[in-house]
């Protein structure tokens, strides 16, 4: 088994704005002295685990983020005929095995959003029936709910930390970068207006709402490390959900992107250019190839070249920075995302 796997991608998107700052406008950073568009990786995972695509492959090992287990467990209570009091206790002691609980909350949340697995909603529920069947509050033992061999394959991927239970906790077989674009990019105003239907035009011919939204261009740049044997190692060596997960986050991280916006911008895009490596060496990012910015008309092509030349250079200096490399290059239609998956895949047999 390959140690880890490497993806690098080039996805180019049209005017958008895929992940807001605190205003509402794109996300930038600056990049050899230049300001260039950004999506944070926090928007690119969640966009990915939440996607049909990626639940549909994963049916049954996909868990769930949420601060709201407490007012869960409460509502099944009552609605098998608990009485609210008494659901209000049994919630809070269920709720608090995830975290600590808000002081003075009514909807019984915690303080931080659990990742929780399938595994562990079906223990909950399961101790919820038990308690509104036998009418009794929960005992000690019955309250050690989380598990540390989940098979929930974004827990295995991004991981997640419990502060009130460590030995809990699972670390992330998955880094994945900030996608910055390869072309230096300003923040652009879309000022717009809505007219009122019913405006005859009569007494007022103006707008009826008047309006501002940021946007951007470009083509973005992503890097993904998966430490592979710590992948199987959280999905407790089960080497066929390993490869199934594999195939679904590779397909999903080339086809899906943050959908801030999305009904302004139509901003949906595939990945054009997709480098994928395999080998035991320290991994490395590409991303010195656009320290320089590409901004000519070939911005594409030239970014291609630019990330394949970097990746050779730092071949030459440093000798083999992977066992093997596949690509695919939806400019000129060579490759397939296909055969990706399965170079991929077999590089952990």
């Amino acid at each position: 088994m390959s140690r880890f796997i490497q993806l690098h991608m080039l996805t180019a998107y049209p005017p958008s704005n895929l992940n807001r700052d605190d205003l509402g406008r794109p996300k930038t950073a600056r990049m050899g002295g230049i300001e260039r568009l950004r999506a944070s990786s926090q928007s690119l995972k969640r966009a990915w685990r939440i996607s049909d695509l990626f639940k549909a492959a994963l049916d049954g090992h996909v868990g769930t983020r949420t601060k709201r287990i407490g007012g869960e467990v409460k509502a099944r209570l009552m609605e098998k005929g608990v009485a609210e009091k008494k659901a209000v206790a049994w919630a809070k002691e269920i709720a608090a095995q995830f975290g600590k609980l808000k002081s003075k909350d009514e909807k019984i949340e915690i303080e931080q959003l659990a990742h929780i697995s399938p595994e562990e909603w079906e223990s909950v529920n399961a101790l919820a029936d038990l308690l509104a069947q036998e009418k009794r509050a929960p005992e000690k033992e019955e309250l050690d709910l989380l598990r540390r061999d989940v098979k929930a394959v974004d827990i295995a991927f991004f991981g997640r930390m419990l502060a009130s239970r460590p030995d809990c906790n699972v670390e992330a077989a998955v880094q994945v970068s900030h996608a910055v674009t390869i072309n230096s990019a300003i923040v652009e105003d879309d000022y717009f207006t809505a007219v009122d239907d019913l405006n005859k035009g009569e007494e007022d011919s103006g707008a009826g709402h008047l309006g501002e939204a940021g946007f951007g261009s470009g083509v973005f740049y992503v890097y993904v490390c998966i430490n592979a044997e710590l992948l199987a190692a959280n999905l407790n060596s089960d080497l066929g959900l390993v490869k199934k997960a594999l195939s679904a986050f590779t397909e999903t991280a080339a086809k899906v992107g943050p959908s801030g916006k999305q009904n302004s911008f139509a901003s949906r895009a595939y990945a054009s250019y997709l480098l994928a490596e395999c080998g035991d060496q320290q991994p490395r990012s590409l991303s010195a190839a656009f320290l320089k910015p590409v901004n000519d008309h070939g911005i594409l092509s030239d970014g291609i070249e630019k990330l394949k030349k970097c990746r050779e250079n730092m071949e030459k200096v440093y000798g083999p920075c992977a066992d093997d490399y596949m690509e695919m290059n939806a400019e000129t239609g060579k490759g397939s995302l296909k055969d990706i998956i399965n170079f991929v895949i077999g590089s952990i047999n």
